[in-house]
């Protein structure tokens, strides 16, 4: 593929191609025709589902066995102070007034020195409530306010392109609004980088959930939210940086080389989860992916009001990357391909069955309760059924257990009602992905103690042609 041609299919600017459209209505119609003409085709289509989503759960279980074979890491030694690489930090910020201050307290608490450091708090030029509770406050004197200008499209990875285009330090991390960073966390990605060569791109710091409300109002909501973030950058993330495989970036505490991230063009401004899709980016460019220890805390969404937003925003922008990924095949190899199918296309294919499986759960136990046969199913098809839920709980209970999470058995149960929500989010990515694909559902964060303020979302950056 011609260079310029690359750069328009690598971005989400274009949710589909020509040719990527008339591949997924080929390929539709065949497969809908075949399946309703030849019933061994659908068994043989059904049987194909079941044998992926059987290795789906082997993989989650395999993971657990080679993350728990990790060393752990050791903290940082000590190093002169002119050792330590000058280090950029982002805060791309929206509607942010009310959390702005304790924001800037956490980041004061940063461990590293002073002079090394080069911070940035990225406003939106409308965003004047937030604009004037930073003038208002006392920041250290590494940090500033940098006023992003009004552009399409108005998304935070626009905002994190403006800032590092100002960068001045040899490595850059990002951290959102709600954030509670370890104080050591960048000595250890300093050290990290150092330790890896040029090579390593970026390292992802885990990120681990707690409320900071004594009683969550959504306790069962809260915790599997946080069973989640707990089995992904616990886990799965460690795991299969081990494995020297890529992976989905989380949306914060990622800490990146900047001469490799200008070299990359920074963000997918258009993608609605520039994290993922940056992952990807960086092992197309021959370079690696690591992770470090040190965590960074967040505060679970909260209701499912806040909730379905932004996982419908996470799918949406799942679905972007898949797309912008299968375009053409350089750099990627057989690796990069399984790890894009059992990250970003395990997730959008288990939020997209959830809900029917559930259905069929309940109509067995329906049926089982009224003394009536129960629907057929092969041993494969029970296999995939119990294999999968015991994977899912598995993966999340050691997930919990490393990150301090509560995640007992009524946890699991909870589990099942849980991943129903997951299919409702799929579907509305699907429908969002149609009509507003760069639409940026913002999340609203909460303070120590006032109530939760919703903010009005970042706006259409407009639709792109599909």
């Amino acid at each position: 593929m011609a260079g310029s041609e690359q750069r328009s299919a690598g971005t989400a600017r274009i949710t589909l191609t020509r040719s990527q459209a008339i591949a997924i209505a080929v390929f539709s119609a065949f497969s809908l025709a075949g399946a309703c003409l030849l019933p061994s085709l659908a068994s043989f289509y059904l049987m194909s589902a079941q044998v992926g989503f059987l290795a789906l759960a082997i993989w989650r279980l395999s993971l657990i066995m080679v993350q728990a074979e990790a060393p752990r890491q050791n903290p940082p030694a000590s190093w002169s102070h002119d050792e330590w690489p000058h280090y950029t930090i982002v805060a791309a910020l929206y509607h942010e007034a009310q959390i702005l201050p304790h924001l800037v307290e956490r980041l004061d608490e940063i461990d590293y020195p002073r002079d090394r450091l080069q911070g940035f708090l990225a406003l939106e030029a409308d965003d004047h409530a937030t604009i004037a509770a930073a003038s208002r406050l006392s920041l250290p004197d590494w940090l500033s306010v940098l006023v992003v200008p009004p552009g399409a499209p108005k998304t935070k990875p626009r905002a994190l392109n403006y800032a590092l285009a100002r960068a001045t330090g040899d490595f850059l991390t990002i951290y959102d609004a709600e954030d509670d960073p370890d104080p050591l966390q960048l000595k250890e990605a300093a050290m990290k980088f150092r330790a890896e060569g040029e090579g390593l791109a970026c390292v992802q710091a885990p990120l681990r959930i707690r409320s900071r409300q004594k009683n969550s109002p959504h306790p069962l909501l809260d915790r599997q939210f946080a069973a989640e973030y707990a089995a992904l950058f616990e886990i799965t993330l460690p795991a299969m940086a081990r494995l020297g495989l890529p992976f989905p970036l989380g949306g914060t505490s990622n800490h990146f080389r900047v001469s490799a991230l200008k070299a990359l063009g920074g963000w997918d401004a258009w993608n609605v989860t520039e994290d993922a899709d940056l992952g990807f980016r960086i092992w197309r460019s021959g370079l690696r992916l690591g992770v470090i220890s040190r965590p960074t805390y967040e505060t679970p969404p909260g209701p499912v009001r806040l909730w379905l937003p932004q996982r419908t925003r996470w799918l949406k922008g799942y679905l972007q990357t898949l797309a912008v990924h299968t375009r053409w095949t350089e750099g990627m190899g057989w690796r990069g391909w399984a790890a894009l199918t059992l990250t970003i296309g395990a997730g959008l294919g288990s939020a997209a069955v959830h809900a029917g499986c559930m259905a069929w759960v309940a109509v067995v136990c329906l049926m089982s309760a009224m003394d009536r046969q129960l629907p057929s199913l092969s041993v494969l098809g029970w296999a995939v059924l119990i294999g999968g839920v015991a994977a899912a709980w598995i993966t999340k209970h050691r997930g919990a257990r490393i990150a301090g999470t509560p995640y007992g058995p009524i946890d699991m149960a909870a589990s099942l009602p849980y991943w129903f929500l997951l299919s409702l989010a799929f579907m509305h990515a699907a429908v969002r992905l149609t009509l507003e694909p760069h639409r940026w559902d913002k999340t609203p964060h909460q303070d120590d103690v006032e109530p939760l303020i919703v903010p009005a979302p970042y706006p259409d950056a407009g639709r792109a042609a599909a």
